[in-house]
């Protein structure tokens, strides 16, 4: 057991030696070790202070998190079956290990003696509004309801979890079993020539002649945005949605199940639905406020979407598409971005090779934040490909470290992410704990000679999830549940989507763009082209997300309570979801045949992952942070006093206070929506004026 790498509570994991074998006596050795420490605290009978109660808690809780989470990360980043199995075997165990914790009733009396106490209400600061939360996260779990309550409490959570962990892993298996052999040149016409090489290497590694199509993102994104071949297109496209749906991989039984046990968990716990529980303690604070919120913005963004749809629809036609259907949109819209702004995103790829975008973004967190990041050895990695780097702060203190890994493989899921591996900080008396973590993506592998170079949209990605990085590793919170990450849901991507913003300003795209051959820096008149493209489509886009965030809270705010308590056999629940998402959408969509291809069934954020009722966060954050930027623009997209200002008082702060009282402390005033307007959409669209006659 002494050997089990992850029972070694060191600063750097030991990644590389972590296999299956591990997980199940690991797992057992870190939750009986919490569970003895938990007993012993709930038992203590010594009188109730904040260091032996809600401090001592939260040690055990940190290091228990800490201690699973290369587990997690590695069925991200390598999953294989024997890991798999071996991680669904504890997973029970873990399940029951974090929900039991807030029903015990002896650990919550002693929290709850505290927090009557003398010395409670003495607390000022971080410690007050940490009780606080803690008191509020015991009750919000269950802590006062009755005894059957929480055992159902504890079977709703426990299913839920294997749920949600069987839906992810039929995403993976999903994708990873598609290929499609094309054997026919013509078929593949207007792919650029990267991609089409990797389809080649493919099918030759199968020992095949043609290339071989998978549904991975380098591989399906340029066959939607490219290919001449209409029927190609939608053969792809209809497999790339049509995955985990009815097939060996299928999810759609799953989602109604899902739904209906959040539901159940809301209404055990007091709530009227699992988006007024969910968004309690966001800055929305409830799910009819979010609901408001979406409503709002697909009323202000209609109109541009109309514009924008009128565009797509035009332009198709000049293409000899009559009908413009979903696997058109990518084709006709890189077209007609190309005749409008000469912009072509795979002619940019040259411009923008992966190792010049970080060192590029390295520099400019250097000029704006006063950050240094430079690579540092580890062999301990899961992936040769992997690499690893230091960050320090203009005085040369330790922040943190953290692993990149950018490239696709089958084993690793898809998208792009971030994740926080440890929690440090400012300690109580002096010193400086640091943080680790981790950002992921899915980018072209290097080729024929040629390293890894990206499109400008993938540009963005990485700034986004350096941001998200960066709001967990500056955190100079004392307590790491109040720092870094660990805040309001709708308040999380500010420090992510802020930083996309400087992909497209002229001082910073010098720093990370550059010919991977020459070197020479992206023509000017490129440059200018790119920033006056910005809004291109953008009301089709911003609608897009719209339609994401709206869907998602009418499933858990409208289906969801009518799928609780019914019977065995009165109704089919997995097509009544299936029609019920249809209908949703068809008001947000071109035509029937748009509404009908959705992609709720491999839909990770909701299903699998920690966005359930809380996707509509991502344009709430989207109005956070194109207004903060807008200080930005006025003082100077590389002014160092404001960049200081922003780390100060939203970057580093984490939870430390209400995220309403940090934005008003960087910004002067409360949140404005029109800037958000302004950036993605422009001036409100001019009508046609025969429309108008009409």
């Amino acid at each position: 057991m002494t050997d089990n790498p992850l029972l070694a509570n060191q600063f750097q994991i030991r990644f590389k030696d972590i296999h299956a074998s591990h997980v199940e006596p690991g797992v057992k050795a870190i939750l009986g070790a919490a569970q003895a420490r938990i007993e012993t605290l709930a038992q203590d009978p010594a009188p109730r202070t904040y260091a032996n109660t809600i401090q001592a808690l939260d040690e055990i809780t940190q290091r228990v998190s800490e201690a699973l989470t290369p587990i997690h990360h590695l069925l991200s980043v390598a999953e294989s079956p024997e890991l798999r199995e071996a991680f669904n075997a504890v997973l029970p165990e873990i399940t029951q290990f974090w929900s039991r914790l807030p029903l015990n009733e002896a650990l919550w009396h002693q929290v709850k003696t505290f927090s009557e106490q003398a010395e409670a209400n003495a607390l000022e600061g971080l410690e007050a509004r940490h009780l606080k939360k803690t008191v509020r996260e015991f009750q919000r779990a269950g802590a006062e309801l009755p005894q059957e309550k929480k055992t159902r409490l504890e079977g709703i959570r426990l299913e839920l979890a294997k749920l949600q962990r069987k839906f992810s892993e039929n995403v993976l298996d999903a994708t990873a079993d598609y290929s499609l052999l094309v054997t026919e040149t013509s078929r593949l016409e207007g792919i650029p020539e990267g991609p089409l090489s990797r389809f080649s290497e493919e099918a030759r590694t199968q020992g095949m002649d043609g290339w071989i199509l998978s549904l991975d993102h380098p591989s399906f994104e340029p066959v939607m945005k490219y290919c001449q071949d209409r029927e190609l297109r939608r053969e792809v496209y209809q497999a790339y949605v049509g995955r985990c749906r009815g097939d060996e991989f299928d999810n759609v039984p799953l989602i109604p199940q899902i739904l209906a046990l959040r539901q159940e968990l809301a209404l055990t716990l007091g709530y009227r639905h699992f988006p007024d529980y969910r968004l309690e303690e966001a800055m929305a604070k409830s799910g009819d406020n979010a609901v408001a919120f979406e409503e709002d913005l697909v009323a202000r963004t209609r109109p541009y979407w109309e514009r924008d749809l009128g565009e797509l629809r035009t332009h198709a036609a000049d293409l000899g598409i009559d009908e413009l259907e979903p696997w058109d949109v990518a084709f006709v819209a890189e077209s007609l971005r190309k005749e409008k702004y000469d912009i072509d995103d795979e002619l940019l790829r040259p411009f923008f090779p992966q190792e010049r975008v970080l060192t590029g973004l390295f520099e400019l967190v250097r000029r704006i934040f006063g950050l240094t990041v430079f690579e540092a050895e580890n062999d301990q990695v899961w992936d040769p490909e992997v690499r690893f780097y230091e960050i320090r702060d203009e005085g040369g203190l330790w922040l943190g470290s953290f692993y990149t890994d950018w490239l696709p493989r089958k084993e690793k899921r898809q998208g792009a992410w971030m994740n926080a591996f440890r929690s440090g900080g400012p300690s109580e008396v002096g010193g400086f704990s640091p943080h680790l973590g981790f950002i992921a993506g899915n980018f072209s592998p290097p080729e024929n000679g040629k390293p890894s170079l990206l499109n400008h949209r993938e540009v963005q990605t990485v700034f986004h999830e350096f941001g998200h990085l960066l709001h967990h590793l500056t955190s100079r919170v004392r307590i790491p549940d109040r720092g870094g990450l660990n805040v309001a849901w709708d308040w999380v991507e500010l420090p992510s989507q802020i930083m996309e913003n400087w992909t497209l300003e002229e001082e910073a795209l010098t720093l990370f763009s550059g010919h991977f051959e020459t070197g020479e820096p992206l023509p000017s008149e490129v440059l200018d082209r790119m920033i006056a493209a910005r809004r291109f489509l953008g009301g089709w886009y911003q609608m897009r997300q719209l339609t994401f965030g709206t869907l998602d809270l009418a499933l858990h705010r409208d289906l969801a309570p009518l799928l609780v308590d019914v019977e065995d056999g009165e109704t089919d629940p997995a097509g009544r979801v299936l029609a019920f998402v249809e209908d949703r959408l068809m008001d947000m969509s071109p035509t029937p045949t748009f509404a009908r291809n959705h992609i709720l069934t491999t839909f990770s954020h909701l299903f699998s992952g920690g966005y359930a009722a809380g996707y509509y966060s991502y344009l709430w954050s989207e109005v956070l942070d194109a207004d903060a930027f807008t200080r930005f623009k006025k003082e100077g997209v590389l002014n160092r006093d404001t960049g200081r200002a922003y780390v100060d008082a939203i970057l580093s702060r984490g939870d430390s206070a209400e995220p309403e009282a940090l934005f008003r402390e960087f910004m002067g005033r409360d949140p404005e929506p029109e800037a958000l307007l302004e950036r993605n959409l422009g001036p409100p669209p001019t009508r046609d004026p025969a429309r108008r006659r009409g």
